[in-house]
């Protein structure tokens, strides 16, 4: 009984995101029709009509569990889906100095970061928050340090803030650098998949690039998500074992990383008939919009502007070290 109003909860929001997910695909069919070309992807176009949609109106508190819900479980599941189309032979083409690099990424990017916010005046519990959404993957990073660290409620919101919208200026920036820098599919992938926050991003980023980016950015993204279990073992042994909240697996291990991977190996064992693999990466595809619109609606620019300078700063900054570590890295890759 108690699962019947939590789904007629989450059915306004829901709708909403479908709605402008809807939205976005007319504007896309507006642009070949215009154009002969997709001139912005549909997954930008839902990002930025929802991040719109809630900076001009507002969201109602009736439709905060289904953009809560659609922004967070349904790419979760589109993330899972994604693994059908990705196989062992990526990974293992990826080789170890890909995961050294990822890893040494973004243990740097966190010392770099923590260091810029309290350069800037950000207190510890800030700092840590900002430099684990920019170093790991965004809000999720966020949300899984702050009870490890004791973090305030406004601290939590602000980083939040910021990190959703730099993640969405990332979004909408790397994709037109594509062509200015000559990177190949592969690696504009890496690139993507070391600075953008989140895995949607990811997969919005790198989406109208073609399928090798895709591939590519989100298991270099995946990686670095698989850093937040370490990551956050540090933090608790930084903060002692009696002060800090317990630990819970998800904490360590995403349950959708798992997924993942589960379905890349069932894919690459032949175990996933063709057929379904189309359906699965169709499907994928269409809940990762709807869960891009749910994610622009989470964000309020208002908001975000509003809490504080010091923090958009800092975003800023940690941000563009990432970019430059990622560059970098990507000529220690080429150079092997």
């Amino acid at each position: 009984m108690s699962s019947v109003p939590r789904f007629v909860e989450i059915i306004p929001g829901t709708l909403l995101a479908v709605a402008i997910t809807v939205a976005s695909q007319g504007i896309v069919a507006g642009e070949k029709a215009a154009t002969g070309a997709e001139l912005l992807d549909g997954l930008v176009i839902a990002i930025i009509l929802g991040t719109v949609f809630h900076t001009a109106f507002g969201l109602s508190p009736v439709l905060k569990a289904g953009v809560s819900f659609s922004s967070k479980i349904l790419l979760e599941l589109a993330i899972v889906l994604l693994g059908a189309s990705a196989s062992l032979a990526t990974v293992v083409s990826a080789g170890s100095t890909m995961i050294l690099v990822v890893v040494a990424t973004v243990l740097a990017s966190l010392m770099i970061s923590y260091s810029i916010c309290r350069l800037l005046g950000l207190h510890d519990g800030l700092a840590t928050l900002v430099a684990c959404g920019n170093s790991i993957c965004g809000n999720s990073a966020i949300v899984a340090a702050a009870p490890v660290i004791g973090a305030r409620s406004d601290d939590v919101a602000a980083s939040i803030a910021f990190t959703a919208a730099l993640g969405i200026v990332v979004v909408l920036v790397l994709p037109p650098l594509f062509s200015a820098t000559h990177l190949t599919e592969w690696q504009y992938g890496v690139v993507a998949g070391m600075t953008v926050y989140a895995v949607p991003q990811v997969l919005a980023a790198t989406a109208p690039i073609g399928a090798v980016s895709v591939q590519i950015g989100t298991l270099v993204k995946l990686m670095r998500v698989l850093m937040l279990g370490p990551v956050v073992l540090l933090l608790r042994l930084k903060k002692g074992a009696g002060d800090a909240a317990p630990l819970s697996l998800t904490h360590l291990v995403p349950w959708f990383i798992l997924g993942f991977f589960a379905m890349m190996i069932l894919r690459s064992l032949d175990l996933i008939p063709d057929h379904l693999v189309g359906a699965a990466k169709t499907v994928s595809t269409y809940l990762t919009i709807v869960s891009m619109a749910a994610l622009g609606l989470s964000v309020n620019m208002r908001t975000v502007f509003s809490s504080g300078g010091r923090v958009l700063l800092a975003g800023v900054l940690s941000m563009l070290a990432l970019g430059l570590m990622s560059l970098a890295g990507l000529l220690l890759l080429h150079a092997n």
